[in-house]
């Protein structure tokens, strides 16, 4: 049985060993559970170049010591030229997923940064960006090692990626994708992180560093323009929430799919106590994923343009009716269409003080667009590509309009005061491996390192796997896998213990009285927890 970092005061956790050091150092330096993520998103950033990066999207969920919560959503609206006549224009039935024309949004995550930046000052943080930066930068301009999950990872069209614009002279070496440990410098990068450092984050957008991105996106044909740029700013939301025996889940609303993470949480919570790993534990997650998804799809949109409360389909009520309408022993029907590769990062931090942070951050597919600007060597996102060129469909393609979002953190709050702190990258998988974790931990009382190793699995595709099967790791008792296909589910079993399409997940839980910190981060990523 795994054994769970425990740590007194502060803790931090990470897909990789340098990002969670990297929060590590900022919470010794005295600066809070916020800046010490922002130290964390930036050396993410430099070190997992193919999960998440500053051409991308983010958002945050904060919770006070005193209990006040805040999401920062921290994602870009399509550019001005992003029209739905440029694109059939173009002969495409679909927006395409790399080069230019995925680079159909603008890149938040910087704009996220920044709001956070704030919020941070507000609660007593006071270390200065060259700080917070500064190891970001170093490992940008030195060169850092090639990560064993980039070095393993085959990307989705693969020769698609490898001709994009500044791909080859950023990420390849000699022309060819690096093996795990080759060191690899990002001089562009490192100069636009230190010009961040010394003008401020709202350089990105407004200042020098958002007028060579403007015009470097502008030379590659893509439909985000300078004015796009300048007019972003990450927006502050109330999360959504949702009433549990014993706790209340906390996440971001639309344009995330955290209202799809809640109802998971809600409807497994209603079909019972199950045995973790059983039949019929297995078959609960599998039809609640089903029925919030169907909501999900009908719903989710850019928050300004809902049609619908995403707090009505959290109530009691209609809870209760979705649990009702799922059988025990039988497979439900599921033909919609899945929504939602992506490849992503989560961390979590809290500190001494209680102040709570589960943060996300991502580029969509893995390298996004594959575009890279060549005068700040960002790669830019294509998370664009989840609009659709229908503009009846409940998110066509428009300009200022933001897209569908796989990404959301998690963050709940025990009755007896435990403060809970969790999260994983996977596309679709998202809710599906928070809600396997938090149950584990939550409801059957698994340690924090166990529920997080536990076996996974997964309905639906995610990172390029277009089967709507039963995804499963090889630790599951074959029996209940037997007992699942009596059910009628198909199951694809991947063939391994530790698989990473089933998402790096991490979880972080603060103890009341004493302010011990339990934390732990994946081990089928390349990170882990780290603390004072």
């Amino acid at each position: 049985m795994p054994e769970t970092p425990v740590f007194p005061r502060a803790a931090c956790a990470a897909p990789h060993s340098l990002a969670a050091e990297s929060g590590r150092a900022v919470l010794a330096e005295g600066g809070n559970a916020i800046e010490a993520m922002l130290a964390m998103a930036a050396t993410i950033a430099v070190v997992y170049p193919h999960m998440n990066g500053i051409g991308g999207d983010g958002f945050w969920l904060v919770r006070e010591p005193g209990g006040r919560l805040h999401a920062l959503e921290a994602c870009g609206p399509a550019g001005a030229n992003a029209t739905i006549r440029r694109y059939r224009d173009k002969r495409y039935d679909v927006i395409p997923s790399r080069g230019a024309d995925a680079a159909v949004t603008v890149a938040g995550a910087v704009g996220g940064w920044s709001a956070a930046h704030q919020l941070a000052a507000g609660l007593g943080g006071r270390l200065p960006l060259a700080v917070l930066l500064g190891e970001a930068i170093r490992h940008a301009r030195d060169g850092v090692a090639v990560s064993a999950s980039e070095a393993r990872y085959v990307p989705k069209e693969l020769d698609t990626l490898y001709d994009q614009p500044g791909f080859a002279q950023t990420f390849l070496i000699d022309g060819r994708p690096p093996q795990a440990g080759a060191l690899r410098a990002l001089p562009a990068l490192g100069a636009t992180l230190e010009q961040l450092a010394r003008a401020g984050l709202d350089d990105f957008y407004r200042g020098d560093v958002g007028r060579e991105v403007a015009a470097d996106l502008a030379g590659a044909g893509s439909p985000v323009t300078r004015a796009d740029l300048e007019g972003y700013r990450a927006v502050r939301r109330a999360p959504l929430s949702v009433r549990l025996s014993g706790a209340t889940a906390y996440n971001c609303p639309p344009p995330t799919q955290g209202l799809a993470a809640l109802m998971i949480l809600g409807l497994v919570e209603r079909l019972g106590t199950l045995p973790p790993e059983s039949p019929a534990w297995c078959h609960a997650m599998i039809e609640a994923t089903k029925r919030a998804f169907r909501v999900r799809d009908a719903v989710v949109t850019d928050f300004d343009r809902l049609r619908h409360d995403p707090a009505s389909f959290l109530t009691p009520g209609f809870l209760d009716r979705e649990a009702a309408a799922i059988r025990a022993d039988r497979a439900a029907p599921y033909p919609l269409r899945p929504l939602g590769d992506g490849d992503t990062v989560w961390m979590g931090a809290i500190d001494a003080s209680g102040l709570a942070v589960s943060y996300i951050q991502s580029v969509y597919w893995e390298f996004g667009s594959g575009l890279v600007l060549p005068a700040t060597g960002i790669a830019w996102q294509n998370r664009g590509t989840s609009f659709s060129l229908d503009p009846k469909a409940v998110n066509p393609l428009e300009p200022g309009r933001k897209p569908f979002h796989t990404l959301n953190p998690a963050l709940a709050v025990l009755d007896d005061g435990r403060v809970v702190a969790y999260g994983s990258m996977g596309g679709d998988g998202q809710p599906q491996f928070q809600a396997q974790v938090f149950t584990r931990y939550a409801t059957y009382g698994m340690g924090v390192a166990e529920a997080v190793d536990a076996p996974r699995l997964l309905f639906g595709r995610t990172w390029g796997a277009e089967s709507m099967t039963v995804k499963v790791e090889d630790r599951f008792d074959p029996a209940c896998i037997a007992a699942l296909r009596r059910y009628g589910h198909e199951i694809e079993e991947l063939g391994g213990a530790y698989i990473d399409s089933l998402g790096h997940a991490g979880l972080l839980v603060r103890h009341p009285g004493n302010g011990r910190i339990e934390a732990t981060h994946d081990p089928r990523s390349d990170g882990g927890a780290a603390g004072i």
